[in-house]
């Protein structure tokens, strides 16, 4: 018999996973099934018939990026897609941008240049961990500059309460040893997710800014899965990478990740000023045409972001929250507008100011709206 994976249950309604060819199918039973599957169809829509990440011990690991299936982590990730029906949004998915401090020179990052080499304090990071759980939390991410070297990281992970939120680390891979990611393992690290700007090492390397970082990446992803992490790649695509996506996976595939995560670029950042240089709706179409073709191919999965947000409209201001070095919250990582600052105020207080501001809806990225620019974060100017 195959095994169920339980996405919700009640006495009356079901909503289940089973795998079948190694490929999910969603099914919904009891007697409320036929009134209630109508409300859930988008949800089971993105899960049908697409590939896991990893089954394991009776638990499904849809995706790097969500808690197993089942587990109390997973149970309040539906939580609060319940709730966010009824109109009550919970930053689902947190980034804690721990330190400023980076070795590399990223062509594209997000992060403000403010070289005061800013960092929050392990009792300010516990403090947002806190806050962010008591607020319904799923999962917590770790990122920077390079956050491998923050002194203090293990225990910042293992404080994660992991029956509520799963902890992930956003990294380069520098600073990775053997040693490193068994330590990260042994602090309960759930994710491992490893940025990749090429499939070769001199564009990689190009875009960083510095040499040696692609041999670092793939080590770092090496090392990971050694250790027995949950390990993706993410690339931010770019008219200079989409050429190089089935090249991309051919990697991911050989290296063993579970998972690659696909994000579109954002005139933010080192790259305001690069406007032209976004998606066009040709290279969408390449995307989109690659994305049909890994679905059915040997290999890890991918998590297609930039058709997620075309689906079901951008999660920043609704899902998605981001804390910078300096302790400025932010509605993403990629939206330089700040709502207030955790070292002042609650973060709840915060979080609410971002979901009620009208300009989030379940529209597009705004961000990639030249008037939002203008109008809200006065670039382009």
């Amino acid at each position: 018999m195959k095994h169920k994976y339980y996405f919700y249950k009640n006495p009356f309604f079901k909503v289940y996973a089973q795998i079948e060819n190694d490929r999910v199918k969603m099914k919904t039973s009891g007697i409320a099934s036929s009134v209630m599957g109508s409300f859930v169809s988008d949800m089971m829509e993105i899960f049908e018939d697409t590939k896991p990440s990893k089954v394991e011990n009776n638990q499904l690991i849809y995706s790097t990026w969500m808690p197993p299936i089942p587990s109390k982590a997973f149970d309040r990730l539906v939580s609060s897609q319940m709730s966010a029906m009824r109109g009550k949004f919970v930053p689902e998915q947190i980034t804690i941008s721990i330190t400023e401090e980076c070795p590399n020179r990223c062509l594209h990052c997000a992060l403000p240049d403010t070289k005061n080499k800013a960092r929050l304090s392990p009792d300010v990071v516990k403090s947002v961990i806190d806050q962010t759980l008591d607020m319904g939390t799923t999962l917590i991410i770790f990122d920077g500059g390079e956050p491998l070297l923050y002194d203090g990281l293990e225990d910042l992970i293992s404080y994660v309460d992991q029956s509520r939120a799963i902890p992930g680390l956003f990294t380069s891979g520098v600073g990775m040893t053997p040693e490193r990611a068994s330590s990260l393992k042994d602090a309960g690290l759930s994710m491992l997710s490893v940025s990749l700007d090429s499939a070769n090492e001199e564009g990689h390397d190009f875009m960083r800014g510095r040499p040696g970082v692609f041999r670092d990446a793939v080590n770092a992803i090496k090392y990971g899965l050694d250790a027995g992490i949950l390990v993706g790649i993410y690339v931010v695509l770019s008219p200079r990478n989409v050429d190089e996506l089935d090249a991309f996976y051919e990697l991911a595939k050989d290296l063993g990740v579970h998972e690659l995560s696909f994000y579109e670029i954002v005139p933010t950042g080192r790259w305001q000023g690069h406007e032209k240089e976004v998606l066009s709706s040709e290279g969408l179409k390449k995307f989109d045409d690659f994305v049909e073709r890994a679905s059915h191919a040997e290999g890890p999965r991918v998590f297609p972001i930039p058709q997620i947000i075309r689906k079901m409209g951008c999660f920043a201001g609704r899902k998605w929250l981001h804390v910078t070095p300096e302790g400025n919250v932010l509605p993403c990582a990629c939206m330089p507008k700040s709502y207030g600052n955790i070292n002042d105020q609650p973060l709840a207080s915060i979080w609410k100011k971002i979901y009620k501001d009208p300009v989030f809806t379940s529209g597009p990225c705004l961000m990639r709206d030249s008037e939002f620019r203008k109008i809200h974060l006065e670039l382009d100017r």
